[in-house]
């Protein structure tokens, strides 16, 4: 029987609802409210509050002016969980982002250049699929995003469950008077098991579609 190093790659820890980061899978819903600022002054990006006890969870800062073409996911502390950067092809039909986890720059240098995820997306289409990478090149996980910019919501399925959204994003609504807020302040419900960066990410992917 050969010996394991008991090392798991990131792809097979989704696959047993652990997640990229384990510390952001919640055994529970998660309620997240996503302001779309950054707390820089003239900064383009997010800043993630949970709503259960209003800490911050994720935050993105960003003051150059191709910010649409690579990004990064911070915590609160302003570590680097995910690096996203645009692949876009002169006359090609599709558009692509690929996630890179902490920062790309020290992932080159170590040799690791095998994207954590990839997003693909049709010209005129409104939904993108999400597909998971291993060690070895193979795709045992994905997930779609669907949304609707006149309806104002995005929804993210798990392919093994196509039926039920894993995470949800539609405008907030206050509770009194029961109102929508401001157009840059959104909600977003993740199920139990799902990984909150990974939906995050999801979400910066489709703000930054034209």
């Amino acid at each position: 029987m050969e010996a394991t190093s008991g090392k798991k790659n990131p792809a097979e820890d989704l696959m047993c609802g652990r997640g990229i980061f384990p510390d952001l899978c919640s055994p529970a819903p998660v309620r997240l409210t996503v302001w779309c600022k950054s707390l820089l002054f003239h900064g383009h990006g997010y800043t993630v509050y949970d709503d259960s006890d209003g800490r911050m969870v994720f935050r993105v800062d960003n003051y150059a002016h191709n910010w649409r073409q690579e990004t990064v996911l911070m915590d609160y502390t302003g570590n680097v969980l995910l690096t996203i950067r645009r692949r876009r092809k002169i006359l090609n039909l599709t558009e692509s982002w690929e996630a890179f986890k902490g920062d790309k720059d020290v992932q080159r240098m170590g040799g690791g250049r095998r994207p954590l995820f990839k997003a693909t997306k049709n010209l005129g289409s409104h939904s993108c699929s999400i597909s998971m990478f291993t060690g070895y090149g193979v795709k045992p996980l994905g997930y779609r995003m669907n949304w609707s910019r006149d309806k104002e919501w995005s929804k993210i399925y798990q392919e093994a469950a196509a039926n039920t959204p894993v995470a949800e994003v539609s405008r907030k609504c206050c509770s009194v008077p029961k109102k929508l807020l401001d157009k840059d302040v959104l909600t977003l419900r993740v199920q139990p098991g799902m990984d909150q960066a990974l939906a995050m990410a999801m979400i910066m992917i489709t703000n930054s579609m034209r």
